[in-house]
This record gives C-alpha cells, structure tokens and sequence, in this order.
C-alpha cells in the first residue's frame, strides 16, 4: 500500500558553516562570499538539495564498487533512494527533502548573539610571490540548530527496511564529514539529534515503524 512517512529531528551545527548564497549585487566592503539566506527571515537557511547531495556523494562512496561518473550509474541502494534519470531505467526518488530555517533565533539571542552568523577572515599566501589574498567567508554560527523534514514514499515492504538502513547510514557519514564548504579547514561539522519517524498517509505497520526508528538512531548516540 502506498503510504508517506516523515522524519524529523534536528541538525545542529558543532563549527561554523558555509553554504553559500549570491553575492552577485555585493555592496563594496561586504562580506566576499555571503551565505545562504531564507528570503522572508534572512535567517540562515540550509537548502534541501545541499543536504541530499552531500549524503548520496557520501553514500556513493561507500557502496559504489567503482567511481561512477554519473549518479545515475550509483549503486542499486542508492539510485532506489535518490532517484536515477538514467534511460530505459528512469527512478523518482524516493525521499523528498524540505529547505531548513534556522529554528533556535531566540535561543541563541539569550546567549548574547546580536547576529546568526560570524564572518571569517581567512587569508592565503602566494608561495612565490608572498603576496596576501585576504578574504571573509560567511559562516552560520557553531550552536546552530535546523528541524529536518525528510518525506519517504513508502511503496514496498520489501524494500523499506534496507532504505531506512542506507538512510541511516548517510546520516552517520555525514555527521563523521562535513555540510557546505571548506570542510579540510574545519567548517561544516553536523550533528543529528531526536531523528523520529511517523506515518502521515496510508498505513505501515507497527512493527516495521520499530524497527524503522531503532535503524534511524542506533548510529546517532
């Protein structure tokens, strides 16, 4: 029976995070490389495509047999998941991830943050001619928290318990990787927490949601 499961949590942010935005119409003196805003709030925002790219990148490397140049020749896991566009086996993907707004404003204020986000100077050096090419990168501040909302089509019992594993998986690499840019310089690391799965159409049974919300925390303690 087909049937629509939500997942939800939170992603929280341990060090700063870059995902950028455009900085196309940049006032002089602005920051060089600004990041991702929601338009209504200005609040930082973390786009669904950065997250469901970044955790089938990483996904593609763990179970990929040989690097695959197109996602859509991804392992059979991760194609039934994300999706495939590839011809003559054209897959929509099976999980549908929602933008996320940053959800804890106020209790960062309390802190005594005047902003959501920090601007970082970072500089490199030409070896050769020692010159300085200063810039300042946006970052969405460490203590950040997102609420994750993650649709899955549920279509086959079959299949159901080994997506929920290769979703957990993800969640797991991701939070030993990093989100957004820079990562080899320590930005992006993540952290997921109360990660809880519901049905919201159709029905599944009791026993397979068990199971379902064991496989989603047992990497996350």
């Amino acid at each position: 029976m087909y049937s629509k499961i939500q997942i939800t949590g939170c992603l929280r942010v341990e060090t700063g995070m870059h995902i950028g935005g455009s900085s196309a119409f940049a006032a002089i003196g602005a920051v060089d490389s600004p990041i991702f805003r929601d338009v209504q709030t200005k609040l930082p925002m973390i786009p669904g495509s950065s997250l469901k790219g970044k955790m089938r990148t990483l996904l593609a490397k763990e179970y990929n047999e040989m690097f695959a140049v197109r996602p859509d020749d991804d392992h059979e896991r991760i194609t039934r998941l994300f999706g495939s566009a590839k011809k003559g086996d054209v897959r929509k993907s099976r999980l549908l991830f929602s933008d996320m707004v940053l959800a804890n404003e106020s209790e960062l204020r309390k802190l005594g943050l005047q902003s959501m986000t920090e601007v970082k100077f970072e500089n490199t050096i030409n070896r050769a001619t020692a010159v300085a090419n200063p810039r300042q990168i946006e970052r969405a501040v460490r203590g950040s928290e997102f609420e994750l909302d993650i649709m899955y089509e549920y279509e086959k019992e079959d299949d159901f318990i080994e997506d929920m594993e290769t979703l957990a998986e993800g969640f797991k690499l991701l939070q030993y990787d990093y989100l957004g840019g820079n990562g080899s310089r320590g930005y992006g690391k993540v952290k997921f927490t109360d990660i809880a799965a519901e049905v919201v159409v159709g029905n599944v049974e009791d026993s397979l949601m068990s199971k379902c919300n064991e496989i989603l925390t047992q990497n996350l303690t």
